[in-house]
């Protein structure tokens, strides 16, 4: 089965796809590094030189292009879903699990990551909660459109499988 994890920056859609990844036996793909193999640049300085509208053309490129195993984990941008149509796409070729975290639980995860998000740049504290759930309410309707919904903050292998398989039985 095809996994596709959604979700804001900063919710650990790497690092909870690599451990789900890893207790079903199954390949790990993270779409940004995709991106970076397709382009040659990170995503950031992707952004800078060509905008965001040439960025998400080529993410979705990348995404409904990519020749992915048929059993994968495959971790999305935080904006993968809200472009084209990606996320019926995803929800077509896999199961998309959306993990839900609020506004101050990714704040506080994304002031103390060791990686600077270039959008970020200069928000701290309520102006950060604050940009987060602007952010937020424009891609809930399509976050909310996922497969399969994983609330946190607490998240686990266990809950993620379960609801796969709750979805599954349906």
């Amino acid at each position: 089965m095809r996994i596709f994890l959604i979700g804001f920056m900063g919710c650990g859609k790497t690092t909870w796809g690599k451990k789900l990844a890893s207790a079903l036996e199954i390949p790990f793909l993270d779409l940004d590094a995709l991106i970076r193999e397709h382009t040659g640049m990170t995503v950031p300085q992707y952004f800078q030189e060509f905008g965001e509208a040439r960025f998400r053309e080529t993410e979705r490129d990348v995404l409904q292009s990519a020749a992915f195993p048929e059993d994968a984990v495959i971790s999305t941008g935080g904006g993968a879903p809200c472009y084209f149509d990606n996320m019926d796409w995803m929800n077509s070729h896999g199961i998309a699990v959306y993990m839900s975290l609020s506004p101050g639980m990714l704040a506080s995860r994304l002031e103390n990551a060791k990686e600077v998000r270039p959008v970020l740049e200069g928000r701290k504290g309520e102006a950060l909660v604050q940009f987060i759930q602007e952010k937020l309410q424009e891609r809930e309707p399509f976050y909310s459109k996922a497969n399969v919904i994983v609330t946190g903050p607490e998240f686990s292998v266990e809950k993620f499988i379960s609801a796969i398989e709750d979805y599954q039985r349906k």
